[in-house]
C-alpha cells in the first residue's frame, strides 16, 4: 500500500506522516527501524523555540530588564543606554566569603557573584528609536542588538567562559569606540579582618581585571580579561577603577571577546586561566563559535518539548514561558555551583544583592524541581555537586548541633557547607536548640560567639535587624528564643535526598543510587530516628517536638513538613536499600519507626475543628506553637504533602478526600482568573497533581503573570526578592505544574512504581502536545487536540516496565512495539515492558485516524 503523507500544524508547525486508512496500517508498513529510532511527530524545533524569544522595540527602562546570555558558569544580561551596550559578567562560583566568616554579620552586605562590569560605548547616541530593536534568541542563544547605523550580536561560547560580542559600525566619520572594564567597587575594601581587592591592569594587548578576597584561611579570586579581533586597539587607564580599550578603525566588523575564571586556590593564577580561555576563542573566532553554539543549542533543544495553543492565548503564553524557563536554566546552571535564586547569573547593581550568598533551600527548588521531567538531569548536576561535596559537614553538624545521627542539611547554607564549631560552643547550642535550657540562661561566651555569625545561616537565624551604635553593629533577636523562620527546619534534609531518589528513579542509575542517593537517604532517615525530640508517646506512636512547619510555625508539634518528609523518606531509604542489598540491621528498625510513626495532622485533631471538613493542618495540639497557627493550612509554599508522593491519584480514599478538602481550603472563593499565587507558591502544582483542571487553567498563567500590582519585567523575569534579585521563580514553580498536568507520572506512594497519566489535569479546550521524561524511565510523547488524545509513544531508556493509564478508558489501546503491531491491551492499567532503545506506540481502537488530518488547523 503506498502510503499518504499530510502535514499538519500542531501549535508549533510540528508534521507528523500519517496514513489516511487505519493507523494500524501505517505502522505495519513503515519499516521497524525507522519506527524504533524516529519518533512518531517531527517537531521544527526551530519554529517551536523561536515562540519563546524576547523582541525589544524600544531600549529597556533599567539594567534589571535586560536580556540573558549565559554558558552556565558565567554570564549577564545584555541591555543597552544611549550610547552604550552594558553587561556585567557575573558566575556561579565567586563568593566573597564562606560560611566560617565573622565580618558580614550584617544582613546583605556579602559579596556574591559578579566579576566585572563591561561597556561598548560608541561615543554618541545611537540605541534610540527609532533605530532601535534588541532580539534574544533562544533557539541559538544570541542577543541582536540594532541601533543607528551600529549592530552587534552577543553570545557565551558553551565550551569555554567566554562571552562575545560581534560588532557593526556602518556609521560615517571617524568616531572610537570604547571598550571598558570596570571594578565592581573601590580597588581595597576591607571589613575586619577581611579584605577585597580588585586590581586593572594591561597584559599584551589585553586588558585584566582581577579581584581577590580574602579572610582567614578563605580565599577566593576571579579574573576578567578583555580583547579584541578585526580592528586595532589601545588601552587607557581612565580612572582608578576603569580601564579601557579605544578601538580607531570601527568601519569593518570586529569582535570583542570577554573570558573570565575563578579559583579557590591562591596558588593558582587565575588572569592566566581567563586568558587560556580568551586566546582559545580568539583562535577559533566568532564565526566558528557561533556555529559551535548552534549545533550545541540544536542538540539542547531535541532532548524535550512541549507545545501548546488554545483560542484564548493562554496555552501559547504558558509555552513560551516555559520554554523561557528551559533557556534560562540551560543559561545559568553548568558549572560547579547551582545557580542562586537571588540574582543567578543576572544581578546588575554589582555583587550586593537581597539575602546575600547563603542558598535557600525553598527558593532552590523553584528553579530546579521541574528539571527533571524535561530530560535535562545534566541541568540538576550543579545541585547535587554541591551538596555531595560537603555531605561530611552535615554529618558533623547533626552531631554537634543536634545531638543525632546521620546528617543535618539546613535549609539556610553557605556553598562549603555546615562549619564545624567549637566544642563547648556545639555543646550549649544543643541544649537551648532542643529546649534543655532556658533560652534566658545562655552563655555570654555563646552569645558573643554569636554575634559575628551571618544571619541568613540556618543556625544563627533568631538573629534579626539591627544598626550601628557608636561603632558597633547591634542587632535585634526575634524575641522567640533560638527559633527563627529556618533554624528548626529539618525538612530540607528530607528533601534533597528524597530528589536524589527522584534522579535514581529518572534514570535507574544504580551507581547514583549507591555512591550519592543512598548516603543522603540513610543519612536523613538516621538523623530522624535519632532526633532527641522525637519521642515515642503513650498513644505508641513516634512525635517529633519543637519545630517548624516551615516559616510559618515555630516550635510546633508533628508539624506537616516533618511528619510529611518521614512518611517520605523512610520508605524509599528502605526501598533503596533493599536495591542495593545493604544495611539489612537497619531495616527493621526503619521499618517500626515508619509503622508506628505519628499519622499527619489533620482538623479533626483539634476538637472544635471536628465538625468541618477534615484537612491537613500545620501542628498537633496539645503543644503551643512559639509562633503561628497550629490549625492554619500547610504552607502554600511548600506543599510538602503533595512533595513527598503522599496523596497521589492512587491513593488510599480517605487521604484523597483530605487532600482535595485541604486544597479547596486555599480557596474559599473558588478558583477564577482573579486569583494570582504568589511567586513562590505550589498551589498550582498541588491542583494538578491531583487533576484539577481549574487550577491549571487559572491558576498556572496567573503565577506566571503575578497580580497586577507586581511586576514582571519584559525579559518575563521579576525582582520579586529584593534588589538586585533577578528571577525566575514563579517560572520554575509553573514549568513543574505544567508537567502534572501534562503527563503526572508519581508513584501512588513513596517508593512505589511510577504510573504515567497523560493529560492528567490539561483543560480540553487546550491543544497540546509533549515529549517529557518520566519517572519510570521513559520519554513519554503524546498530543491532544480538541479533548481527543490521538496516541502514546513510550521511548525507552533503560530496560524497564512503564505503567500506562489507558487514555481510553472503557476503549482498547492497540500497541505496535519497534514498529510491529504486537496486539492490544485493555483495563485501566497498562503494563508495558520494554528493552532499552524500544518505541512503543499506543493508539486507541477504532479511533478515527483523520482527526491527523486537520491540515492548516493549528493543534
Amino acid at each position: 500500500m503506498q502510503n499518504k503523507i499530510v502535514i499538519i500544524r500542531m501549535g508549533v508547525y510540528c508534521t507528523l506522516v500519517v496514513i489516511l486508512e487505519l493507523m494500524t496500517v501505517m505502522l505495519q508498513a513503515q519499516s521497524p527501524q525507522d519506527i524504533a529510532h524516529t519518533p512518531l511527530l517531527q517537531i521544527d524545533y526551530k519554529r517551536l523555540i523561536t515562540r519563546a524569544d524576547l523582541h525589544y522595540s524600544k531600549p529597556v527602562k533599567k539594567s534589571e530588564e535586560g536580556q540573558p546570555i549565559g554558558n552556565g558558569r558565567m554570564g549577564s544580561l545584555v541591555w543597552t543606554s544611549p550610547g552604550q551596550i552594558k553587561m556585567q559578567i557575573n558566575r556561579v562560583d565567586v563568593f566573597s566569603n564562606n560560611s566560617r566568616s565573622n565580618n558580614f554579620f550584617e544582613r546583605n552586605t556579602e559579596y556574591t557573584g559578579a566579576t566585572a562590569y563591561v561597556d561598548l560605548d560608541f561615543g554618541e547616541q545611537v540605541f534610540i528609536e527609532p533605530h532601535y530593536s534588541q532580539e534574544l534568541s533562544c533557539y541559538e542563544g544570541v542577543s541582536t542588538i540594532r541601533g543607528k547605523e551600529v549592530k552587534a550580536q552577543v553570545m557565551a561560547w558553551n565550551e569555554q567562559d567566554v562571552m562575545l560580542m560581534q560588532v557593526e559600525d556602518h556609521r560615517k566619520g571617524q568616531q572610537a569606540i570604547l571598550a571598558n572594564l570596570r571594578m565592581l567597587r573601590l580597588p581595597l575594601v576591607e571589613r575586619g579582618n577581611h579584605s577585597a581587592v580588585s586590581k586593572l591592569e594591561k597584559v599584551g594587548d589585553y586588558i585584566v581585571l582581577k579581584q581577590e578576597f580574602q579572610e582567614d584561611d578563605y580565599y577566593c579570586a576571579s579574573a576578567v580579561v578583555l580583547g579584541l579581533t578585526g580592528s586595532q586597539a589601545d588601552a587607557e587607564q581612565v580612572n582608578e577603577s576603569t580601564l579601557r580599550l579605544i578601538v580607531n578603525e570601527n568601519r569593518k566588523p570586529f569582535s570583542v571577546f570577554i573570558a573570565s575564571a575563578a579559583t579557590f586556590n591562591a596558588k593558582e593564577d587565575v588572569v592566566q586561566l581567563a586568558t587560556d580561555k580568551l586566546v582559545a576563542a580568539q583562535k577559533l573566532g566568532y564565526e566558528k563559535i557561533y556555529q559551535s553554539n548552534r549545533i550545541w543549542w540544536a542538540d539542547f533543544w531535541k532532548q524535550s518539548y512541549v507545545s501548546l495553543t488554545s483560542a484564548d492565548g493562554e496555552a501559547d503564553y504558558i509555552e513560551q514561558n516555559y520554554t523561557y524557563y528551559l533557556y534560562v536554566m540551560a543559561s545559568s546552571s553548568r558549572g560547579k555551583y547551582p545557580t542562586k535564586f537571588n540574582g543567578m547569573l543576572w544581578a546588575t547593581g554589582g555583587d550586593r544583592r537581597q539575602w546575600g550568598n547563603a542558598f535557600w533551600g525553598a527558593n532552590q527548588s523553584c528553579l530546579y524541581n521541574a528539571l527533571f521531567a524535561t530530560n535535562h538531569l545534566e541541568l540538576l548536576d550543579p545541585l547535587f555537586n554541591m551538596y555531595s561535596t560537603v555531605y561530611p559537614t552535615f554529618e558533623v553538624a547533626a552531631r554537634q548541633q543536634w545531638g543525632a545521627k546521620g546528617i543535618y542539611i539546613p535549609e539556610t547554607m553557605g556553598f562549603d557547607g555546615v562549619p564545624e564549631l567549637p566544642a563547648a560552643i556545639a555543646e550549649e547550642m544543643r541544649s537551648l536548640y532542643l529546649m534543655q535550657k532556658p533560652w534566658r540562661e545562655r552563655s555570654a561566651k555563646f552569645m558573643d560567639y554569636a554575634e559575628t555569625k551571618l544571619p541568613f545561616l540556618s543556625r544563627w537565624n533568631w538573629k534579626h535587624l539591627g544598626k550601628w551604635q557608636k561603632g558597633r553593629w547591634t542587632y535585634v533577636e526575634r524575641g522567640d528564643g533560638p527559633y527563627g523562620p529556618v533554624n528548626h527546619l529539618f525538612s530540607r534534609g528530607a528533601k534533597i535526598a528524597y530528589q536524589y531518589w527522584q534522579k535514581y528513579e529518572y534514570t535507574r542509575d544504580k551507581k547514583w543510587l549507591r555512591d550519592k542517593a543512598y548516603p543522603m537517604l540513610k543519612g536523613v532517615a538516621e538523623f530522624y530516628r535519632n532526633f532527641p525530640n522525637v519521642k515515642r508517646e503513650l498513644d505508641g506512636k513516634y512525635h517529633i517536638y519543637h519545630i517548624n512547619d516551615n516559616e510559618s510555625i515555630w516550635g510546633g508539634h508533628n508539624t506537616a513538613e516533618e511528619i510529611s518528609s518521614m512518611r517520605g523518606i523512610f520508605p524509599v531509604a528502605i526501598k533503596a536499600a533493599e536495591i542495593l542489598g545493604v544495611d539489612k540491621e537497619l531495616r527493621p528498625l526503619w521499618q517500626e519507626f515508619l509503622k508506628n510513626l505519628a499519622p499527619l495532622t489533620t482538623s479533626h485533631d483539634y476538637s472544635d475543628m471536628r465538625q468541618e471538613a477534615e484537612v491537613w493542618v500545620g501542628s498537633l495540639p496539645p503543644t503551643s506553637a512559639v509562633r503561628g497557627n497550629g490549625k492554619r493550612l500547610p504552607d502554600g509554599n511548600t506543599m510538602p504533602v503533595w512533595f513527598f508522593d503522599l496523596c497521589n491519584p492512587g491513593a488510599n480514599e480517605q487521604d484523597w478526600k483530605i487532600a482535595n478538602s485541604t486544597f479547596d481550603g486555599y480557596f474559599k472563593e473558588g478558583i477564577n482568573k482573579q486569583v494570582y499565587p504568589y511567586v513562590l507558591s505550589k498551589l498550582p502544582v498541588a491542583g494538578a497533581i491531583l487533576g484539577r483542571v481549574d487550577a491549571v487553567r487559572y491558576l498556572l498563567p496567573n503565577q506566571l503573570r503575578r497580580a497586577p500590582e507586581h511586576e514582571v519585567m519584559p525579559n518575563r523575569m521579576d525582582v520579586s526578592e529584593g534588589f538586585y534579585t533577578t528571577n525566575i521563580q514563579r517560572i520554575g514553580r509553573a514549568a513543574e505544574a505544567l508537567q502534572a498536568a501534562l503527563c503526572f507520572n508519581s508513584p501512588e506512594y513513596p517508593g512505589g512504581p511510577s504510573i504515567v497519566r497523560v493529560f492528567h489535569a490539561w483543560p480540553k479546550e487546550w491543544n497540546a502536545a509533549f515529549n517529557l521524561r518520566s519517572r519510570n524511565g521513559f520519554l513519554v510523547s503524546s498530543a491532544m487536540k480538541q479533548g481527543h488524545i490521538d496516541f502514546v509513544e513510550l521511548h525507552a531508556q533503560q530496560e524497564g516496565t512503564c505503567l500506562l493509564q489507558n487514555p481510553w478508558l472503557g476503549k482498547k489501546a492497540i500497541v505496535f512495539r519497534n514498529g510491529r503491531h504486537t496486539g492490544h491491551l485493555s483495563g485501566e492499567l497498562l503494563k508495558l515492558p520494554a528493552n532499552k532503545g524500544d518505541r512503543i506506540v499506543l493508539v486507541q481502537e477504532g479511533g478515527d485516524p483523520t482527526c491527523f488530518s486537520s491540515k492548516g488547523q493549528d493543534l
